[in-house]
């Protein structure tokens, strides 16, 4: 069962990242049939097919073929997205960020100094090393 799950779940996320939907694989029917109606009337090849639907015939078959306009429609992979990220920029001029900030004069930096705050927590006997191997 559980191998069952982790597989339906791979092959959901692989049909996602390829932009499959669920419609897609139902409308496989009416490709197969499409296919057989263009084999039979024009003599096309799977190849021929798919480039006259999907590839760089399209525009040309579209128009050549009005009367098939509605079978075309029902098709699978017909769906067309445009893309959700858009790539947002803000372009800021030079003086927006110069003398934003008032100048510190020098005699108030010459006040700081460090002091080592070095000592053992723990003692000396407590997380050494062993002193006999």
């Amino acid at each position: 069962m559980n191998k069952i799950v982790t597989i339906g779940i791979s092959l959901l996320i692989f049909l996602q990242s390829a932009n499959i939907h669920l419609k897609d694989l139902v409308e496989l029917g009416q490709l197969v049939e499409h296919y057989q109606f263009h084999n039979e009337e024009y003599g096309d090849d799977f190849m021929v097919f798919v480039s006259k639907h999907y590839g760089e015939l399209k525009a040309s078959h579209s128009e050549k073929h009005q009367e098939e306009r509605k079978e075309h429609e029902k098709l699978p992979f017909q769906h067309h997205q445009a893309p959700c990220a858009q790539p947002l920029v803000f372009v800021l001029g030079q003086d927006s960020f110069i003398n934003s900030y008032p100048e510190i004069p020098l005699a108030a930096k010459g006040n700081f100094h460090y002091q080592i705050s070095y000592s053992h927590i723990w003692g000396d006997n407590l997380f050494q090393p062993p002193k006999q191997a």
